[in-house]
């Protein structure tokens, strides 16, 4: 348990620095100019000074702040975001904890967040924090109606809570057998081939839609733009963190990059494949075994991490791009968005997940 441990936190660490610099770069190619250039080649140091930056400064709380909930809040943002990371399987062989519930664990310690968050804005005692912290809570708290429905359809289809096993499901060390589109009566057995043709999308086209609901809730779940109304600074400021200077924004800041690594993982592991290969087996030219690795073998550990990485900053990539794309909505407009579209639709899929399931697999 203590070597993952270290593992994962190294992990966030890492994440932060590859993100910010990737993120800076992105919004800047996407605005026509050129980003972070001066420290360092390239600018890969800018991050760095950035750090020493907020390290040098004074730690402020305010006067009039609740002081004991104004230094608890960063702390349990960042601790139930951490948290969540116990559970994702990195390799066929390597995960923090097997837990069989895994799923409902990290739907369950994520939640978390909102606490620290309504605490972090209640104990500024600034006006704009308090909004920003309740604008945060609303849309969280209903955005997490659709992600754990999205979830519930993957859920449905695999008939496990146990992530590792969701993973062994989507390659070709499945226990069971996977047919083309899901469909047994098709008579095509894809489960030797493996690759993209056994991940939970091609297992069950309708998770295709699902994974996309998944994806613009998770956009929510980590207040990022265009619904970033939390942290909406052309009317509050900086939101939630307003008051938040030196070390204990860092942390608030870490917590957000965090996140988005967190569900970007749990979409990968849920729909596209986890840490199997993307490459499928054509005849005797073994792509997704030879990408993939014998459970257990080093090759394993290899390309375990490099596809399941690799599709979870894939995800990031589209979140920043989205980010420096499209307007903020209206707070109407996302509530609207979640409880008359999104909701509704993903009844229905739920309802069809089932219905594949019973019908089609069997």
């Amino acid at each position: 348990m203590f070597i993952p441990l270290l593992i994962f936190i190294a992990l966030i660490g890492a994440n932060v620095i590859i993100s910010v610099y990737l993120e800076r770069k992105v919004s800047a190619f996407i605005q026509d100019r050129l980003g972070p250039m001066e420290v360092g080649k390239w600018g890969l140091l800018q991050l760095f000074a950035d750090l020493v930056k907020l390290l040098q400064k004074e730690d402020i709380i305010p006067a009039a702040a609740d002081k004991h909930l104004f230094k608890l809040a960063p702390k349990l943002i960042f601790m139930a975001i951490f948290a969540g990371f116990a559970v994702l399987p990195v390799t066929s062989t390597l995960q923090g904890s097997a837990a069989q519930t895994g799923v409902f664990f990290i739907l369950a310690i994520v939640s978390l967040d909102i606490v620290g968050i309504l605490m972090a804005g209640w104990a500024s005692n600034n006006k704009y924090s308090l909004l920003g912290a309740m604008r945060s809570v609303a849309q969280i708290v209903s955005y997490e109606v659709p992600l754990g429905l999205s979830v519930l359809c993957v859920v449905v289809v695999t008939q496990t809570l146990d992530l590792q096993e969701i993973s062994f499901q989507q390659g070709l060390f499945s226990s069971e057998s996977n047919y083309l589109f899901g469909i047994k009566k098709l008579g095509i057995d894809v489960s030797e081939v493996g690759g993209f043709l056994t991940w939970n999308i091609f297992r069950n086209p309708f998770l295709l839609i699902v994974y996309v609901i998944f994806f613009i809730a998770t956009l929510a779940e980590t207040n990022r733009a265009p619904f970033d109304l939390p942290e909406a600074e052309s009317e509050l400021i900086a939101g939630y963190h307003t008051e938040y200077s030196g070390f204990r924004f860092a942390a608030i800041f870490l917590a957000e990059y965090g996140i988005m690594l967190l569900v970007s993982i749990l979409g990968a592991v849920l729909f596209l494949g986890s840490w199997n290969s993307a490459l499928p087996n054509i005849g005797s030219l073994k792509l997704a075994l030879w990408t993939t690795g014998e459970p257990g073998s080093i090759a394993s550990y290899a390309w375990g991490a490099f596809w399941l990485f690799s599709k979870a900053y894939a995800a990031i990539f589209v979140m920043m791009w989205i980010r420096w794309t499209l307007p903020r909505l209206r707070i109407d407009q996302l509530m609207y968005l979640c409880w008359k579209i999104l909701t509704p639709f993903l009844l229905v899929l739920l309802l069809i997940s089932t219905i594949w399931r019973v019908f089609m697999v069997y």
